[in-house]
């Protein structure tokens, strides 16, 4: 059970109310074990302006050995940094263009050795709520996904992607380093043209432990290339979740780094307190489109099975910390001031 307070500097009767505090999430996970078959699934009850329930994840597997695993169901996309390419509660820029702790329906293969750890997967596509022969994509889902803009255009859907990643670990004295890249491949369906298009992403990506530190660099690529009908922009696509469609650039580097330090504690039930910060830029193609940008600085205080985030965010051009919703991540908007969010989340986890 989740619970959040903030207040926006673009939301000016919120600050005069001195921030909101609400509900956020309520969640149940299920885990199962049986000769190997293996069970794990996660529903999630937001409020219906969020999306209203949704299964964030839920795959059936099976352990070929403790080195090598298959999932088939709602399974998170192997791309980038896993399990999070970040520290803070709002995720790195990443995750608001679906290259970061997406699911989707399909088939992912894995090996985990001391050295190496690599997976191969199929997806043939995200959540797929609605079986009609021409149906939109819902807006209630976790992860960001292509889907329509909500005012009849830019209607897509994801289909048939193929992915692969490739992490080699070491240690150099006390330090920890993984290195990887990531690929994926895979096609665009538009339901106005019924054509298909393609689209790619990749990424290199690096993570460092050296005690309590941990560093997290990441640089990724991604291009859609859609088949939308005549007079529709191909600059810009739809992308979907918690409820609400926004339109982001159809490519775009990202820059991602986050930083953070663990300090363990002896205060009551406090046990650690986690300072950190995450930075992102989404640098557009399109020259005339403006970049996006993010930086969370924060701290996760750790109390049993009680889980504070304290964050101050800070963005540019970023719908979740700005007032430019619907093409923030796509055109932008021209001079744009970088907006704050003062934000608090508490959960419990039993």
């Amino acid at each position: 059970m989740r619970y959040n307070y903030n207040v926006s500097s673009w939301k000016p009767e919120q600050q005069k109310r001195g921030g909101d505090l609400g509900f956020d999430v309520f969640r149940i996970n299920a885990k199962a074990k049986y000769k190997g078959l293996k069970l794990n699934a996660e529903y999630r009850f937001y409020s219906e302006g969020f999306g209203g329930a949704m299964l964030k994840q839920g795959w059936i597997g099976y352990d070929f050995s403790t080195e090598n695993n298959l999932q088939l169901g709602l399974t998170q996309v192997p791309f980038g940094i896993t399990q999070y390419n970040s520290h803070s509660w709002f995720f790195s820029m990443n995750y608001y263009v679906g290259l970061e702790d997406d699911h989707d329906m399909g088939l992912k293969y894995t090996h985990i050795d001391d050295q190496w750890e690599y997976a191969i997967a199929f997806f043939k596509n995200a959540e797929e709520l609605s079986f009609g022969n021409n149906s939109d994509v819902s807006n209630s889902r976790y992860a960001y996904d292509v889907g329509s803009s909500g005012s009849g255009t830019h209607k897509n859907k994801e289909i048939n992607q193929f992915n692969v990643k490739v992490d080699r670990k070491f240690s150099n004295g006390s330090a920890q380093h993984k290195v990887g890249v990531s690929a994926q491949y895979g096609g665009v369906y538009n339901i106005d043209t019924k054509d298909v298009g393609d689209r790619y992403a990749w990424a290199a990506h690096y993570e460092l432990k050296v005690g309590s530190f941990d560093l997290k660099a990441q640089v990724s690529k991604y291009s859609y290339n859609t088949e939308n009908p005549d007079g529709e922009d191909n600059r810009v696509i739809a992308m979907t979740a918690y409820g609400a469609p926004y339109m982001v650039a159809s490519e775009a580097l990202s820059y991602t780094l986050g930083a953070a330090y663990t300090i363990p504690v002896e205060w009551g039930p406090v046990s650690s307190l986690q300072f950190y910060n995450d930075f992102g830029m989404l640098d557009k193609t399109v020259d005339s489109f403006e970049d996006s940008f993010m930086n969370v600085t924060g701290v996760l205080v750790s109390a049993g099975n009680v889980y504070t985030y304290i964050d101050f965010a800070q963005g540019k051009d970023q719908p979740w910390l700005g007032a430019a919703w619907t093409n923030g991540l796509g055109s932008g908007t021209p001079d744009a001031e970088w907006e704050n969010r003062f934000n608090i989340n508490i959960g419990y986890y039993f």
